[in-house]
């Protein structure tokens, strides 16, 4: 029985909290959103590239060590 009480959660009470806490976010400007937006989208493609040159090296690597041993 004792059990069954502490299951029992007020779910209620926890949508008020979470309204509550909501009301204390502070939230970005639509312009610091593009910029940060664009800043992730920015450097996503940088790294995007390294991982592809290095890539690309790494397989004519491979591809030169293969034909030297065949």
């Amino acid at each position: 029985m004792a059990e069954e009480k502490k299951e029992k959660k007020d779910h209620g009470k926890w949508f008020r909290e979470m309204r509550s806490e909501l009301k204390k976010v502070v939230w970005p400007t639509p312009k610091k959103t593009i910029k940060d937006t664009g800043t992730v989208l920015l450097f996503s493609l940088i790294v995007g590239a390294c991982i592809w040159i290095f890539d690309y090296a790494a397989v004519s690597a491979v591809r030169l060590l293969i034909g030297l041993a065949g």
